[in-house]
Parts: structure tokens; C-alpha cells; sequence
């Protein structure tokens, strides 16, 4: 029996998840010692292969925040030789470190995941009904000051 696995999506990035493994991820708002659950994109698990969206929201994958750390420098230097185009500048990322201790399919969804029917809006009330304006009269609106072409070749 092959262990279980999962293809997690966080920051933007995709990593594999098995239980017990340790993922290096962009920094996360939660503090160390938290719990947190990560985004299933696929679940692998002996012949059983689960990609379907609704299939997804079964499987469960828990982690813990070890620690928050940063990576290794990265310097960046761009140069044009004959040209005195000289640009120097650097970042270091801002990691967290995380303890895969849960992955699996659930045989059913879990509660937090079911969305409560929506209302049904109150009925409309009808609109109070306007007065019809009385056949055969019609109003006309004058024009906006500007001659007509057949004005114009009149005068």
C-alpha cells in the first residue's frame, strides 16, 4: 500500500503534501503552533485519483505551523557594458514552515462545508397602479431650439 498524498495550492504555488512531510511555503498570517488547512488540487490514494471539485471538498488536509523564517538572499545586478548602466538590488522571502500531520478522504463532507438554502425573497407587493392617461390626448414636445432642415431652407 502506497502512502496518500495530496497536491495543495497556497500562495499561488502548488507542493505535495504527505502526512509527516514539511512544506516551505510564502509566510501565512497565523502564529506558530497553529492549525491550518490547505486548499486540496488533487488526492492520490493507492488506484483512487479524486480531481472533481465536489469529489475535493472530502479531502482534508491539516497542517501545522512550525516555524517563520527567511530565505537566502537573492542579489539581482543588471548591467550594460560601454553604457555606465550599473543596478544592484536584492530581496530575501518571507517562508513559513509547515508540518504536514493529516491527509485524507473523508466519507463525507464535513459540516462547515454544507451551505444553508437560500431564503426565498418575501413576495413583491404590486405597485401602487398609476393613473392611465385619458385616449386620444397626447402632448407634444417642443424641439430644442435648433432649426429643422426644412426650416432652414424656407427662410
Amino acid at each position: 500500500m502506497s502512502p496518500s498524498y495530496a497536491i495543495v495550492e497556497t500562495g499561488g504555488k502548488q507542493y505535495r503534501a504527505e502526512k509527516g512531510a514539511t512544506l516551505l511555503v510564502d509566510r501565512l498570517p497565523d502564529d506558530e503552533g497553529a492549525k491550518v488547512s490547505l486548499r486540496p488540487v488533487m488526492y492520490r490514494a493507492d488506484k483512487q485519483v479524486v480531481l472533481e471539485r465536489r469529489e475535493l471538498e472530502k479531502v482534508k488536509v491539516e497542517a501545522k505551523v512550525a516555524e517563520h523564517l527567511r530565505g537566502d538572499k537573492i542579489k539581482v545586478f543588471k548591467y550594460k557594458p560601454k553604457k555606465g548602466y550599473r543596478r544592484r538590488a536584492g530581496h530575501r522571502s518571507e517562508l513559513t514552515k509547515l508540518e504536514v500531520t493529516e491527509v485524507k478522504l473523508l466519507t463525507r463532507k464535513p459540516a462547515g462545508a454544507t451551505k444553508a438554502e437560500p431564503k426565498k425573497p418575501a413576495a413583491k407587493k404590486p405597485a401602487a397602479k398609476k393613473p392611465a392617461a385619458k385616449k386620444g390626448t397626447t402632448t407634444k414636445r417642443k424641439s430644442s431650439g435648433s432649426r429643422t432642415t426644412s426650416a432652414k431652407k424656407k427662410s
